[in-house]
């Protein structure tokens, strides 16, 4: 089996957002507590559970029927000697061979559960759905092995977090491709990456002065796969203090990895800051940014850029930072063709990391599916001084209010990658730098643009570059054919402001030959 764990426990701020756990767990048959009237785990358990025939409209109508009632939080129940767990002795719990559920079935696919412990305490119902019946996973702790770990005789049922899938068709080795577990995240990879961003189901509220909210997982119901058609299935249950929903989730494993999400929201109160496509990952430190200089390696990224195509068909690219204050960007539009959180950086040399390969992270990308009205692709930058923290948050923020007692659907599909599936016939930006200008508080840029379109001279080429506070000056560029490559250099004057947002396309008159890069200075 391929290594399926990032080689850090990742956080953002004080919530775990989602770790990798080495743990698994099996289909036993202890019997299920029964849970308490009224509760979640009692609706679902009478609609969707052990024995029922499965309806993908029925985990719909769960999501439903739970808006109409008070939020219940999950049962803080998870014994202290798995609670205080630290990363390094919760993976070090392992499955035994006979854990993994559909293993030698020659369906494709296999499904490890994790069980719960370290930062992961909330608990995940799963089922699997065979032959259109629900079965339910129970814990069996004879089927893991705790190493070092001294427990008591007695422990008890400790539940899941989340599972693990993995392919076993695709030739070669199994691959490790996607992990859920933790709120409503997920991981994936295409084959030959290692795990670097995440995405979530859901965002709700992040970087409010209020406090974000993180919705959860209640359960999911894994259908069974379908030998020779390269897809799972999943069904997820979400819920939190404002809103429920239901979301399909299908995989497709591959030299690029697609999942295709379908969710169904019913808010119980007005949301008025909901994240849709939401993804995030650590950018510590690169070319543009070294505030944080003091280290072996010359950057410390899982992705370099948030690049989108917005609706009127314009690509944008916009450098990721490491800002000294919280920054957050709106990049309005209206029905958004594409984004994502890219890694552009694919040479090891860039990175001179042995250990964690950033080179190899998974570029992702949403295209929604339908249309998704008036709103932004919204960015958030938040100060780190550690490559454990995911400090880039990217989403959808819709401009429309979701009402409480309002139905809301929407889908897209999710590409984790090498490169995005769509790219433009224009040149891209190969590199961003930045440095002390003339004086004062000037900075000086440096932007390299690459493409097959600059592989020969082009006529009235200009860089048209601009700020919408401060002062643009100095602008120089130089072209190298050889290498399709041009270098364009300036100066910001931000006089007395502390932030200015700046852009800059490569022009043959009124033509566009590149991307357009954008940029937020901020002292």
């Amino acid at each position: 089996m391929t290594e399926a764990l990032p080689s850090r426990p990742t956080r953002r701020g004080a919530a775990a957002l989602i770790g990798a756990g080495l743990a698994a767990a099996a289909i036993g048959r202890p019997r299920a507590q029964t849970p308490a009237p009224g509760t979640p785990a009692a609706l679902i358990q009478g609609t969707l559970g052990e024995g029922q025939r499965f309806s993908p409209a029925a985990v719909v109508d769960i999501a439903r029927a739970m808006a109409r009632r008070p939020f219940t939080p999950p049962p803080n129940d998870l014994p202290e000697a798995f609670a205080g767990l630290n990363y390094e002795q919760y993976i070090a719990i392992k499955a035994q061979p006979s854990a993994r559920i559909w293993e030698g079935e020659g369906r494709g696919f296999v499904v490890e559960p994790l069980p719960r412990g370290f930062v992961f305490t909330a608990g995940v119902t799963l089922f699997t759905v065979e032959d259109g019946m629900v079965r339910r996973i129970l814990f069996d702790r004879s089927r893991f092995d705790f190493g070092t770990l001294n427990l008591p005789a007695n422990t008890p049922d400790l539940g899941f977090s989340g599972f693990r899938l993995t392919s076993t068709a695709l030739g070669g080795a199994p691959f490790d491709f996607a992990i859920v577990q933790g709120a409503t995240f997920f991981r994936a990879l295409a084959r030959g990456q290692n795990f670097g961003a995440v995405a979530r189901a859901l965002t709700l509220k992040p970087a409010e002065a209020r406090g974000e909210e993180f919705p959860s997982f209640r359960a999911f119901w894994l259908e069974r796969p379908v030998a020779g058609t390269n897809a799972i299935v999943t069904h997820g249950l979400i819920d939190s203090e404002s809103v429920t929903g239901a979301v399909r989730m299908t995989f497709r494993p591959g030299e690029a990895t697609i999942v295709d999400v379908e969710t169904t929201l019913f808010p119980r109160v007005n949301l008025e800051h909901v994240g849709l496509g939401g993804m995030g990952a650590t950018f510590l430190f690169g070319p543009n940014v070294r505030r944080t200089t003091d280290d072996v390696r010359p950057a410390v990224y899982d992705a370099s850029g948030l690049q989108m195509l917005n609706g009127r068909g314009e690509w944008l690219w916009r450098p990721l930072n490491n800002p000294d204050t919280l920054q957050v960007s709106a990049f309005v539009d209206e029905n958004p063709k594409g984004f994502g959180l890219v890694q552009r950086e694919r040479d090891a040399v860039f990175f001179q990391d042995d250990v964690q390969q950033p080179e190899r992270r998974p570029t992702v990308w949403i295209e929604p599916i339908g249309e998704w009205a008036q709103g932004a692709v919204q960015l958030i930058e938040i100060p780190s001084d550690s490559e454990v923290n995911d400090n880039i948050l990217a989403y959808w923020r819709p401009r429309a209010v979701m009402q409480g007692g309002s139905e809301v659907a929407f889908a897209y599909r999710q590409f984790w990658c090498w490169t995005p599936p769509e790219r433009p016939q224009l040149a891209s930006v190969s590199l961003t730098r930045s440095g002390r200008g003339a004086g004062g508080r000037r900075r000086r840029f440096l932007v390299e643009f690459v493409g097959e379109s600059l592989a020969a001279p082009v006529p009235d080429l200009r860089p048209a570059v601009s700020t919408a506070s401060g002062a643009i000056q100095n602008v120089r560029f130089w072209t190298y054919p050889d290498r399709k490559v041009v270098r364009v250099v300036f100066d910001l004057d931000p006089g007395g402001e502390n932030a200015c947002e700046m852009r800059l396309v490569l022009q043959a008159g009124p033509r566009p030959l590149s991307e357009t890069w954008l940029y937020r200075w901020t002292p």
